[in-house]
């Protein structure tokens, strides 16, 4: 005998969303209806479906950020219910399914909230000091590329599967939206490790962490208090031991770089 699956009916919820016109501008909360909403659409299609009715009685849509919608681009950040991409876990806004919603649901979405992410309009914030920690030192000098290179240097299996796992921040913010001290520890912690931890990062190591984290703490971000809701909330599960990793990196470059061996010292030379 074929059990019978139960199909969840079309429903309808009310959004409450954050509306403000610009970073200057006031805001407040507004809701909205949705109404009759498939279980199977995600989240920024029932967006969608709402703002094609707002437009259509000529009201201002909602404004949010989107791009790849496959939870790869880290643009869809938006917080559902007070948790930084929604119910779910190891998921983005986008891969967010109404089917975890049910009938006669009220639903609050607003914007990551961090000072270092400054509201645009709505629900889309700007994340440029992300760009700014990338740019700091998120890079090698070493010469990659070449097919030759791929097996130059052995890489431990442990450290080339913890760099793919680093390597896997897609950059939205939500590690900084759920830390109440809005700390970009975890972001900067993936990106300084996914390099450090092989052959080709080692020649900018030091000046990598260094440059990173002063990039970090000059955006605004808050410190890190050790109480892993970023991790919580990562739609890559990236784990917070990466921010231990870092914080080892940091001492010793900090400490390699105050006290260099004065020239000549190490051969009694005067």
């Amino acid at each position: 005998m074929v059990a019978e699956h139960s199909v969840k009916k079309n429903f309808s919820v009310t959004l409450r969303v954050w509306r403000q016109a610009g970073p200057n501008q006031p805001g407040k909360f507004v809701d909205y209806p949705a109404t009759d909403i498939s279980p199977d659409m995600s989240f920024l299609e029932m967006l969608d479906v709402v703002n094609d009715g707002l437009t259509k009685i000529g009201d201002e849509p909602i404004a949010f950020a989107h791009d790849c919608r496959e939870g790869i681009c880290g643009t869809c950040s938006c917080t559902i219910n007070g948790k930084p991409h929604g119910p779910g876990k190891g998921i983005a806004t986008c891969q967010v399914y109404m089917r975890s919603f049910g009938e006669g649901d009220v639903i609050v979405v607003e914007p990551f909230r961090a000072r270092a992410f400054p509201l645009i309009k709505d629900l889309v914030t700007n994340r440029e000091a992300f760009d700014k920690i990338q740019q700091a030192g998120g890079f090698i000098s070493v010469r990659t590329g070449a097919a030759p290179d791929a097996n130059s240097i052995p890489v431990p299996k442990e450290d080339a599967d913890l760099a793919m796992d680093a390597a896997s921040c897609i950059g939205c913010g939500a590690c900084v939206a759920a830390c109440k001290n809005a700390s970009a520890m975890l972001f900067v912690a993936a990106k300084v490790s996914q390099l450090g931890l092989m052959p080709q990062g080692q020649p900018e190591r030091d000046k990598r962490v260094l440059a990173m984290v002063k990039t970090m703490d000059e955006a605004g971000f808050g410190n890190c208090s050790n109480q892993y809701e970023c991790s919580a909330v990562c739609p890559k599960l990236i784990t917070h031991d990466f921010i231990a990793r870092m914080n080892r990196d940091y001492l010793a470059a900090l400490f390699r770089s105050n006290f260099k061996p004065v020239s000549g010292a190490s051969d009694g030379g005067a």
